[in-house]
């Protein structure tokens, strides 16, 4: 059963049109997380988009712990304990290449 936490956060980033949504089971990986949300924004302005979708959908209730926003919005970071966002722009995304990183991880279909 997927937790209602990650169905929000993968209807808020569908919402804005996120390209390529991943969601990554990382119980068995690492401690600081159960889940990886990763996907890719077309444009500075559609990272800004999908950060904000993805905090308004889960607010009140749920307030990230960290939120990391560079200044050339190429890797955007949402932290919510139980979940992890990440917001790359396709060359960031390319180049850090997190789901071959955590290559172990199940998949999640949402």
């Amino acid at each position: 059963m997927i937790p209602e936490i990650i169905q929000k956060v993968h209807e808020a980033l569908e919402d804005k049109k996120a390209v390529h949504i991943e969601v990554l089971d990382m119980k068995d990986i690492v401690s600081y997380t159960d889940y990886v949300v990763i996907c890719s924004a077309t444009s500075t302005t559609h990272s800004n988009a999908l950060m904000d979708s993805v905090e308004e959908k889960l607010r009140p209730e749920n307030k990230p712990i960290y939120r990391n926003t560079t200044k050339d919005k190429n890797w955007l970071i949402l932290d919510y304990g139980e979940v992890v966002v990440h917001v790359f722009n396709e060359t960031a995304r390319h180049y850090y290449d997190l789901e071959r990183l955590w290559g172990d991880a199940k998949k999640v279909k949402v």
